[in-house]
């Protein structure tokens, strides 16, 4: 062997050494270190997938995450894929909101439960690249009196609530800032409850869960429309929840990133998204 193509060899094995997954050093992991045979997860072989009890359409169907209805069981799926474990291999787990995101080990190897990506979080936990771009949204009965309104302004004088903990419950305390100091709920179960029987005038979730809810869960509930981003702030994502320092981030955003780019998480989300745009945007 010449010496040009000893030093060539020499480099090269450098290199892999260098982009071995190692999400530390380059963030950008090769796929033979990004297969299921190799990564570090909870069962070896298995993928441990967390969310919460009960979950809800149009992300879940039945609350089963199990049986890949809805959009975020077929993203979860997807990732499952792209890392090399059949469906047979995933296995769910059920974790509260607040405690999926709370500082300390887990018992997932990744979350999904529309978890926006915020510093604040990742103070606690990691973050996968963003799978969905997300707006929060105001519902009201029909006829309420904020049911009619055009502008973040006319929602001052509103009773509004959210679920605990969520981003939803911020975009009111942080962009509306309403006279009154809004309601916190434990699950949408008992948000939409208040709704339905009049403890608040109105209620703040993302714009699928919006939908969904004023087609399929509370009778004669209107979208009032889109809250808009707090200035200086990045649009907001969901991404899957991780460990803190978790040896998986890198590859399970890597796996997030090629199903952006090729168009697959586009597809899941016409596919069980549909419908989910056009809402009228507050001012």
């Amino acid at each position: 062997m010449s010496r040009a193509r000893f030093a060539a060899a020499v480099l090269f094995a450098a290199a892999l050494t260098v982009t071995g997954c190692s999400a530390e050093e380059t963030g950008k992991p090769d796929s033979f270190a990004c297969s299921a045979d190799k990564l570090p997860t909870l069962s070896k072989g298995k993928l441990t997938v967390g969310t919460d009890n009960p979950v809800y359409g149009p992300w879940f169907v039945d609350n089963k995450p199990e049986n890949g209805q809805g959009f975020e069981s077929a993203v979860a799926y997807a990732v499952a894929e792209k890392l090399g474990y059949t469906k047979e291999n995933v296995v769910w787990t059920r974790v509260t909101f607040n405690n999926a995101i709370a500082p300390g080990p887990k018992t997932y190897d990744f979350d999904i439960n529309e978890f926006s990506i915020t510093e604040d979080r990742k103070k606690a936990v990691d973050f996968s690249s963003g799978y969905y771009d997300v707006r929060q949204t105001v519902i009201a009965l029909r006829g309420s009196k904020i049911a009619g309104v055009t502008s973040v302004a006319g929602l001052k004088g509103a009773k509004l609530g959210a679920q605990v903990g969520t981003t939803s419950y911020k975009a009111i305390t942080d962009v509306v800032k309403p006279d009154e100091k809004p309601a916190v709920y434990n699950n949408n179960d008992d948000a939409k409850a208040a709704l339905a029987n009049g403890s608040i005038d109105g209620l703040v979730v993302d714009l699928p869960t919006a939908f969904y809810m004023t087609s399929a869960e509370i009778k004669d509930s209107v979208i009032v429309g889109q809250l808009p981003q707090p200035p200086g702030v990045a649009a907001e994502q969901f991404g899957l929840v991780l460990d803190k320092g978790s040896k998986l981030t890198s590859c399970v955003s890597t796996a997030v990133d090629q199903l952006r780019s090729s168009g697959k998480l586009g597809e899941l989300a016409k596919q069980w998204l549909a419908g989910t745009s056009g809402a009228r945007e507050l001012t």
